[in-house]
C-alpha cells in the first residue's frame, strides 16, 4: 500500500486518543471508521471528537479551525461496535488501552477480517512494534509499524514513525505521508524491542528519574525543579506538578 492509495482509515479503539486521531485524519480529508466495544464507549468518543475542550466545535469557536473544514470534515467519520466494519480500511491504527497482551490480542484477531493490502499501525507509547506484531501473519509484517501522537492529539504536533527491520519502505513513506497529511512533525524512530518508550517517553523518562535523584540529594526542592523547567526551558508543566501559562497549547 502506498501513500496516495490510502484514502480510508480505520481507527480501533475510542476515547480521547482515538477521538483525538479521528479528528485530525477527517480533517485532513481521510474517510475514518472508529470501531469501539459499545454505543455507550461511541458516544464518549463523538462527544470528545465534537464538544471536548480540544474538539472540533471549540476549534471553531477559537479560529483554530475554519467552520466550512469542520463541517466537511464531520460526515466523513462513522462509527461501529462490530470489527468487520474495518474490512476496507487502507490503513488501521490501533488506539486501544496500553496493555502489550490486548494489543497483541486485538491485532492478531482483526488481521484475518481486514483487507490483506492494509497497512497495520500501533499508536502504543512505548511497546516494541515487533512484540505488539507477534501474532499477526508473516505476509503483514511488512505493513506494520508504529505511530505514537501526543495528546491531546488535535492540539499536540508530534508524531512518532517507528519502523522495524521487516516495515517496507513503502509502508514507511505512507504512515509518514499520513502524519504529515494530518499536520503532525514527524520524528522517525528505530523500534527498539527489549525496551519501553521511543523518543518522547524515553528521554522524558530520563529526565524524571534526574530530577528526582536531585530531590534526593537535598539539592533542590520539587517546586524548584519545576520552576526551572517551566521559566528556564518554557516548559508548560514540571514534574512533580507544578502548572504555568508558559507555551500553553490552545
Amino acid at each position: 500500500m502506498k501513500f496516495e492509495q490510502v484514502q480510508t482509515i480505520g481507527v480501533l479503539g475510542g476515547g480521547v486518543m482515538g477521538g483525538g486521531i479521528a479528528h485530525v485524519l477527517a480533517v485532513a480529508g481521510y474517510n475514518v471508521v472508529v470501531r469501539d466495544l459499545s454505543d455507550e464507549l461511541i458516544q464518549a468518543t463523538k462527544d470528545s471528537i465534537f464538544e471536548s475542550r480540544w474538539g472540533m466545535k471549540r476549534a471553531v469557536e477559537i479560529g483554530k479551525l475554519p467552520f466550512d473544514r469542520a463541517t466537511e470534515a464531520i460526515p466523513r467519520i462513522s462509527f461501529s461496535t462490530e470489527l468487520s466494519a474495518l474490512k476496507d480500511v487502507d490503513f488501521l491504527i490501533e488506539a486501544v488501552p496500553e496493555r502489550l497482551d490486548l494489543k497483541q490480542k486485538v491485532f492478531a484477531e482483526i488481521d484475518g477480517i481486514v483487507n490483506p493490502d492494509a497497512i497495520f499501525v500501533s499508536n502504543t507509547s512505548g511497546f516494541p512494534i515487533v512484540d505488539i506484531a507477534r501474532d499477526v501473519s508473516a505476509s503483514r509484517l511488512p505493513l506494520f509499524g508504529g505511530m505514537h501522537f501526543s495528546n491531546p492529539v488535535p492540539s499536540m504536533k508530534m508524531c512518532e514513525v517507528i519502523y522495524t527491520p521487516q516495515t517496507s519502505p513503502d509502508t514507511i513513506e505512507a504512515i509518514r505521508g499520513v502524519a504529515e497529511r494530518s499536520g503532525k512533525v514527524i520524528c522517525m524512530v528505530k523500534d527498539a524491542p527489549g525496551s519501553y518508550g521511543f523518543l518522547l517517553n524515553r528521554v522524558f523518562a530520563a529526565a524524571r528519574r534526574e530530577a528526582e535523584a536531585i530531590v534526593d540529594a537535598g539539592i533542590a526542592t520539587p517546586e524548584d525543579i519545576d520552576r526551572a523547567m517551566m521559566t528556564g526551558r518554557n516548559w508548560p508543566a514540571g514534574f512533580f506538578g507544578e502548572r504555568g501559562g508558559i507555551g500553553k497549547q490552545w
